[in-house]
């Protein structure tokens, strides 16, 4: 299992992750420091623990946010098969409407022609 070092708000850590996922990991590290020195510049120092925590609620209330939008986004998504199932269905219904009109009006064509063949 690899492992990386990270830094946060000036503090080096050892983390451990999966395969491939050093990158993400430092990705993660680097936004986490990034939310910090934000915070720290529009606070300034009010401690480390209490830093980390508003970013670590800052970053809950973008995911509470994002999981919203992905909720909402379903329902859309949920809506918009019925609706094309829906007229899926109702098309298939009209297809077979038309064909049966129309094998019905080959039929009478059929039957006029056999007339017409008799009295020719």
């Amino acid at each position: 299992m690899p492992q990386i070092v990270v830094t946060i708000d000036g503090k080096t850590y050892r983390m451990a992750c999966a395969e491939g996922e050093e990158g993400h990991l430092e990705a993660l590290a680097a936004e986490v420091d990034g939310r910090i020195a934000t915070l720290r510049q529009s606070f300034g120092e009010i401690g480390d623990q209490r830093l980390t925590v508003m970013a670590a609620i800052m970053a809950s209330d973008e995911l509470a946010e994002t999981r919203r939008r992905a909720d909402r986004l379903e329902q859309e998504l949920a809506e918009a098969k019925r609706t094309g199932q829906e007229a899926s269905s109702k098309a298939t219904s009209s297809d077979r409407q038309l064909a049966a009109h129309l094998d019905q009006a080959a039929q009478s064509i059929e039957r006029l022609a056999a007339r017409l063949a008799r009295q020719g």
